[in-house]
């Protein structure tokens, strides 16, 4: 029998989550409806939120977290390099200006301590990015968000279950942003959340994520609902639908389980590679908060070895090992280069780990043996590639 193969991640959906699907689609009510509702009332109280507002996908959260805060074009926004494009994608899309600041060494969160030398006039925000689901020191941003009267969008799209100083990550800033993409912590097959605590902030979500309509489709065409409806905004088509919200309801119950299973299978890749010298491995534990382990990277010291790490990682597919690349620096990718004018040099530590960084496989399927797998393909990799 073939050796199976290890994908970098990989979703853990039961019969639960199945039956519920199938209620819905039975039930003849598979768009927007009362499954979403309840998902965002669980979600809230999960995250410590006053609102919850489910949406498609994450980036179609920052959009909406962008605009409902008030940015508007020309405005600029201090945020990370080491991070997926649609942070900054949906920045773009409504005219604003991302100035990037380089990251820490070892955690690869952007770097607090960086960020006032580039608040200007025209700075409206801070955008932290809790890299692999360690939380960004979120004290330092709220004291300068306070001095400067700046909003506070967190990208939390790896950090569903993650802590902050005791406090759950959604409930810190003005907005926080969620994803259930496959891959992450919990997935609706494709998904996000939008949660914060300032009504007006949901209220006008709600509308944006359908056309600007004022009523949700169930409120309109339920028994007791009028199909009437006011058009009070400009929107966009970003809803959930309720056969997505039936795997999340689900897939939340299994949250802590989930994240706990990760932290096991993270403290064995942690113990097991801690000793290679050709690799940087990150610090297991989190000294501010929890750690939510949405990915595991290490960092491949190519001076060291005679492959660089796209080798390495075809080198680990020969063993049925399949990594991930997270991240390339987003100023490093041609069109923001083009786009934005930044050059090579411009955050050295960010592109250091651009060049050498993979994420290894990570998810609640795994066994202790399958870390053990993939850390024992990875020191051979190194002892046949040693310079």
């Amino acid at each position: 029998m073939a050796e199976k193969f290890l994908p970098v991640s990989k979703p853990t959906i039961t019969n639960k989550e199945i039956a519920e699907v199938v209620d819905s689609m039975k039930s003849g009510w598979i768009t927007t409806g009362p499954k979403v509702k309840k998902f965002e009332e669980n979600f809230k109280k999960y995250v410590r939120a006053k609102n919850a507002v489910a949406l498609n996908s994450g980036t179609a959260a920052l959009h909406l977290a962008y605009q409902v805060a008030g940015l508007k074009k020309g405005d600029e926004v201090i945020t990370t390099s080491m991070t997926f494009v649609a942070t900054v994608n949906m920045m773009l899309v409504l005219g604003l200006k991302p100035v990037f600041v380089d990251i820490e060494d070892k955690t690869l969160n952007m770097n607090v301590d960086l960020i006032e030398k580039k608040i200007t006039k025209k700075t409206k925000a801070i955008v932290p990015v809790h890299f692999a689901g360690r939380p960004v020191r979120m004290d330092e941003i709220k004291r300068l968000a306070k001095k400067y009267n700046l909003k506070v969008i967190e990208d939390a799209a790896h950090a569903i279950g993650a802590k902050y100083k005791g406090k759950m990550i959604g409930s810190l800033s003005d907005v926080t942003c969620f994803s259930f993409h496959p891959m992450k912590n919990i997935t609706t097959g494709e998904g996000g959340m939008l949660v914060t605590d300032k009504t007006t902030y949901a209220r006008k979500s709600r509308a944006l994520r359908f056309h600007g309509i004022d009523k949700e489709a169930w409120a309109r065409y339920s028994k007791k609902g009028v199909p009437f409806y006011n058009v009070t905004s400009c929107g966009y088509k970003y809803n959930m639908l309720d056969i997505q919200a039936a795997i999340g309801l689900h897939q939340l119950e299994k949250l802590n389980e989930f994240n706990k299973k990760r932290t096991y299978l993270a403290s064995i890749y942690d113990k097991e590679l801690s000793d290679t010298d050709e690799l940087i491995t990150p610090p297991f534990k989190c000294p501010h908060g929890v750690n939510s382990w949405h990915i595991y990277v290490v960092a491949v010291k190519k001076e060291k070895l005679k492959i660089d790490r796209n080798t390495f990682i075809m080198e680990l597919k020969k063993y049925n090992i399949g990594c991930g690349v997270h991240y390339v620096g987003v100023h490093m990718q041609p069109y923001y280069k083009k786009t934005l004018g930044y050059k090579r040099g411009a955050l050295p530590i960010c592109e250091y780990y651009s060049d050498r960084i993979m994420s290894l496989p990570l998810y609640p399927l795994m066994t202790k043996s399958d870390v053990l797998k993939v850390a024992k393909a990875i020191k051979q990799v190194i002892k046949d590639n040693k310079r």
